[in-house]
């Protein structure tokens, strides 16, 4: 019975994560399109809001416009006019205060996560954690901001430790450099290992390779 349940549980396990991790995502969309719609009921004409309503209760209707604008979006910014209009709607938005603040940060980071020459992951290394003798996997994601730099003693690097079995999520740290080990393995195949809880070897791990 018990081999029979874990054999069930590889099977399932994987198909189980990937579907509640494309839920998440696509009810975020969701929403997004729900409030976008919320707001134009406060300010359409009260005839038009049962029939605004009835269209934002269509399944899926708002996760397939979210997609729509965002490749539309897309498509804009990848020609002369876009560009000139995206560089005009981020002075508007750069000169509204609090909101340039927030809306700068999460630019910058979306822009080195997700543009094909970004560089968020830079290595894959080990870090003393949660105490000196345990070890997990971390990733290099760039070096410490100067006034940061500048209290501490010795060379420093920021790392992000993601948890398991959900690497969305984790720990920024500034640890020291001589306290890291460079991984041989890439990004891509320690995210798996980290996913897998250990389970699932590096390609290019010894082990595996010797089988």
């Amino acid at each position: 019975m018990k081999k029979y349940f874990i054999a069930g549980m590889l099977i399932w396990a994987p198909l189980a994560i990937t579907i509640w991790v494309m839920t998440w995502g696509l009810s975020v969309l969701d929403g997004v399109f729900g409030s976008v719609m919320m707001a134009l009921m406060t300010i359409l004409p009260s005839g038009l809001k049962p029939a605004l309503q009835s269209f934002r209760e269509l399944p899926g209707v708002g996760i397939l416009i979210v997609l729509a604008i965002i490749f539309a979006t897309g498509i804009l910014a990848a020609n002369f006019v876009g560009q000139w209009w995206i560089r005009l709607w981020d002075r508007i938005i750069t000169r509204i205060p609090i909101v340039k603040s927030i809306y700068s940060s999460v630019k910058q980071v979306s822009g080195t996560l997700f543009s094909s020459k970004g560089n968020a992951f830079r290595k894959a290394v080990l870090i003393p954690y949660p105490r000196n003798g345990s070890w997990t996997i971390a990733f290099i994601t760039g070096n410490p901001a100067d006034e940061v730099a500048n209290k501490l003693n010795g060379e420093h690097v920021n790392v992000f430790l993601p948890t398991t079995p959900n690497p969305t999520s984790g720990f920024f740290m500034i640890v020291p450099r001589a306290d890291i080990i460079e991984l041989e393995m890439s990004v891509e195949e320690a995210l798996t290992h980290i996913v897998s809880m250990g389970s699932v070897p590096p390609s290019s791990h010894p082990e595996s390779s010797a089988k």
